[in-house]
């Protein structure tokens, strides 16, 4: 039997792995060996068990600690097993990229002539309202109106620290294709914190749905050919 209960969460605290939810309303899961039965005097280790441990880009920026509480079976000196909760700390460290593996050997249920499986935690990035990763660098979408694109606006873009970055596109006619990269305001480089991807920056205009003869008549008389 395993579980884990992220101190984050708010919703169910025990959180299924690999098998149904027990008795009792709390969630286990099953150790299988895939090796067949256990040969005398030589134990088999059950596969390991992973479970993805969601991590918000924040969290990935400055790093940060998670307590994950695990509850498995425990042999006893008479052959019997035992419940027991555990608590195991992952210190995610800053930059970390998603699909980075955490290991914890032989934390699995325990057992009879059987290695207990280890537990692995898979990091993955929780959705964000307005940043998307792309390695170290995050990408966001501004939008702004067809009148601004054409006629020059500024703007200010947020950080992942709160900040707000101004940006100006007052000399030029703004492009669907148009980007802007600030750099250093991204998440740290896993191999080198010190060191930051960039915040890339790209434009969504939005068109209005339809115009007045009047309009069409001004842009058409405006705007070159």
């Amino acid at each position: 039997m395993f579980a884990y209960q992220d101190d984050d969460m708010d919703s169910d605290p025990f959180i299924n792995i690999t098998g149904g939810r027990a008795p009792g309303g709390a969630f286990r899961s099953q150790s299988f060996n895939f090796q067949g039965s256990p040969q005398r005097g030589k134990d088999k280790q059950d596969p390991a068990i992973e479970h993805d441990l969601y991590v918000s880009l924040e969290d990935i920026a400055k790093g940060c600690t998670k307590k994950m509480k695990i509850s498995r079976k425990v042999l006893q000196a008479d052959g019997s097993t035992r419940s027991e909760d555990k608590v195991l700390t992952i210190n995610v460290k800053p930059g970390w990229k998603a699909g980075t593996k955490i290991t914890f050997p032989r934390e699995g249920d325990q057992g009879p002539n059987k290695i207990p499986a280890d537990i692995v935690f898979i990091i993955r990035d929780k959705s964000h309202p307005l940043f998307k990763r792309e390695g170290s660098d995050i990408k966001y979408v501004a939008k702004i109106t067809l009148k601004q694109a054409l006629c020059g606006c500024s703007i200010e873009v947020p950080t992942l620290t709160g900040q707000k970055i101004p940006i100006h596109f007052t000399n030029e006619v703004v492009k669907p294709t148009t980007v802007r990269r600030l750099q250093g305001y991204g998440l740290p480089l896993p191999k080198e914190p010190s060191r930051r991807g960039d915040l890339i920056v790209n434009v969504d205009i939005k068109f209005p749905e339809r115009l007045s003869q009047s309009a069409k008549d001004i842009l058409y008389d405006t705007l070159p050919n």
